[in-house]
């Protein structure tokens, strides 16, 4: 089989590591608490795969927390220890479209394809992604690594969002997004990432097989 010539990862349609930055959003202990719409554990899990899928393509992280100052608490261990390189922006406004210094640092990325993990969904992903997308910015928010205070409350901020021009992923279909080939040289640290949580649609694309 022949593929296709490599099409411009910047204008590319598609999430490529050249086009697209990653946003995270409060995941800290007291906003994990209050989510109610998935188990926690496999929420950080996905989390925690997600992350290391956009460090393994380089892709850059604009890092946000909210009222650590005042004993919100930081972000949590199994995520800090991925972005030791993307110090957290704290603020205290409940939408981090309104921090000066957020909204700089997403500017500065110069990516206009915005992947989106915040807690809660219907209140920090939800406010964030709707002025963004005002803004003209394409949103891109991880359903499975994010969670909302219900079931009922994570939906309505998801339909809100897709109402508006959001486009939800799951973390796997950003990976595979995101690879594009399975020639590339990623390939086989990406692998070894996908090892420490496999998905059925990891044994479609190859990218879980063990060697």
């Amino acid at each position: 089989m022949t593929s296709a010539p490599v099409r411009d990862p910047v204008a590319d349609h598609l999430l490529t590591p050249q086009n697209a930055a990653l946003l995270l959003i409060d995941y800290q202990p007291s906003q994990l608490a209050g989510v109610h719409s998935m188990d926690r554990d496999l929420l950080v899990k996905n989390a925690v795969s997600t992350v290391r899928t956009i460090k393994t393509f380089g892709v850059p992280v604009v890092h946000s927390t909210v009222n650590v100052a005042s004993g919100q608490g930081p972000t949590l261990p199994e995520l800090a220890g991925l972005l030791a390189d993307d110090k957290p922006l704290d603020r205290t406004t409940v939408n981090s479209w309104e921090d000066i210094e957020f909204v700089q640092a997403v500017h500065a990325t110069g990516r206009r394809k915005l992947i989106l993990c915040a807690l809660w969904t219907e209140i920090c992903m939800a406010f964030t992604a709707l002025d963004a997308l005002r803004e003209g910015y394409e949103v891109y928010p991880v359903i499975d690594a994010i969670g909302g205070t219900s079931p009922e409350a994570h939906r309505a901020g998801l339909d809100r969002v897709m109402q508006a021009g959001g486009q939800p992923i799951s973390w796997v279909s950003l990976a595979c997004e995101l690879q594009q080939d399975l020639r590339q040289v990623a390939e086989q640290r990406h692998r070894c990432q996908l090892q420490d949580h496999p998905h059925p649609a990891s044994r479609r694309t190859g990218l879980g097989a063990r060697s």
